[in-house]
């Protein structure tokens, strides 16, 4: 019974473990600095230099990396 109210205890197919990127509340906030190196990773490997822009922000950036992961045909 506790488990049911426990947020950590919940798994991804009725918890929330993935919010899409608007609903972010630091969204806006700069992309750190792992995401930077993952997309220019991704970017550099699905031969697309302009999804990596060290301007864009934690939500535009996990979108950004979805989309090349997806592309590239990873998880």
């Amino acid at each position: 019974m506790a488990d049911e109210q426990n947020p950590k205890s919940q798994t991804p197919e009725n918890g929330n473990t993935e919010k899409d990127p608007d609903d972010w509340v630091s969204g806006d906030d700069p992309m750190t600095g792992a995401q930077a190196s993952y997309l220019k990773t991704l970017s550099e490997q699905a031969d697309d230099p302009d999804a990596y822009d060290e301007t864009v922000n934690k939500a535009e950036a996990s979108r950004r990396i979805d989309a090349l992961k997806d592309k590239l045909g990873l998880e």
